[in-house]
């Protein structure tokens, strides 16, 4: 069983920087394509990042470019998310993502991943 486990949440003042990890569990991790979401009280989860398995494509959700950069190291089995200018309606619920399916073409979509990890909370204050 596949599982992830987000961490690095936190409270920090907007402008702040944080940087969250989501390491995944299994010898697979290279086989997967991931991505970031989030979800705020009373909205429903939306995109935020992904990367693919092989490092040659990466997309972010306009609210989230130029701002923030998603990576990976396949030696350890983890994907970043680091944050930058962070604003109060940055605040949510983080949850880190894996397909697995030959061509994970939705990325945007949460219905394209396999696994999902519990959340990290990210508050920016004002």
């Amino acid at each position: 069983q596949v599982q992830l486990v987000e961490s690095g949440g936190g409270l920090v003042q907007a402008g702040g920087s944080l940087r969250l990890s989501c390491a995944v569990s299994g010898r697979t991790f290279s086989r997967y394509d991931m991505g970031w979401f989030r979800q705020a009280p009373g909205k429903e989860r939306e995109f935020v990042a992904t990367i693919r398995r092989n490092f040659a494509f990466t997309y972010y959700a306009d609210a989230a470019k130029g701002r923030f950069t998603i990576s990976r190291d396949n030696a350890k089995n983890t994907v970043y998310l680091q944050m930058s200018s962070l604003k109060p309606e940055d605040t949510a619920v983080y949850y880190c993502a894996a397909c697995d399916k030959s061509y994970c073409t939705n990325y945007g979509s949460t219905d394209e991943y396999n696994y999902w990890g519990q959340g990290t909370q990210v508050t920016v204050s004002s």
